[in-house]
């Protein structure tokens, strides 16, 4: 009988979210599932170093086929990123991924496996927010508009929202646009991110609001 103990726990995340069970005794090698990308099939291991939040994590083994919305939430224990569709499409699962140059992006945890971040610098929604000397917390100016302005109500895809904003004014201190093409600009940066209840008008409101109070966003400003 074969072992499958350790079959990767994205497979096990989705039966638990679907309610589905796949039987597998008639499967075929046609139905197979294909190896990744990486070609590793799901329960081998690779080697994975990260830097997450400021704070470096490994060298550990992870399983091939382990995303990284599962290490995260698993192995690191960071929950606040969230699982929503599980197939990349609302974006509520994606963190910040900085880059040697200054320059940043968005990545999906749900659909990109855990050693893909291997020798990554990564910001999650955890790490916005200060907490002093005193443990007063600080939050940051993205995610203190979001309150202000209403801009959530379930508030699930909040930390999505969080990081593809905080990516988009980054990105503007570094390449400011002009005053006439701001609304452009933050469509662009908000796009891919789904939010069910809102209707966006107050999440869009929430960071245009930070980008005219930020220094540098603006070409024009005076």
């Amino acid at each position: 009988m074969t072992d499958v103990s350790s079959a990767p726990l994205a497979a096990s995340d989705a039966t638990a979210t679907t309610g589905a069970v796949q039987d597998m005794s008639g499967a075929s090698a046609a139905s197979a599932p294909a190896a990744p990308a990486n070609g590793k099939t799901p329960w081998e291991t690779l080697p994975v170093t990260v830097k997450v939040n400021g704070i470096s994590h490994g060298p550990m083994d992870v399983p091939a086929g382990l995303m990284m919305i599962d290490f995260l939430h698993e192995t690191l224990g960071l929950t606040g990123s969230r699982l929503g569709c599980g197939q990349g499409i609302c974006h509520a699962c994606v963190v910040i991924v900085d880059h040697a140059d200054g320059s940043s992006e968005t990545v999906r945890t749900c659909i990109t496996g855990a050693n893909y971040f291997d020798g990554k610098t990564v910001r999650t929604v955890e790490g916005h927010a200060v907490r002093d000397t005193d443990e007063k917390l600080t939050l940051a100016p993205i995610q203190q508009a979001f309150l202000d302005h209403f801009s959530f109500q379930c508030g699930y895809c909040t930390p999505g929202f969080v990081n593809a904003a905080t990516v988009l004014i980054e990105g503007l201190k570094r390449n400011p646009v002009a005053r006439a093409d701001l609304e452009a600009a933050i469509t662009a940066g908000l796009n891919d991110q789904i939010c069910r209840c809102t209707g966006y008008v107050r999440y869009y409101e929430a960071v245009r609001d930070v980008i005219l109070r930020t220094p540098g966003c603006i070409k024009d400003a005076k």
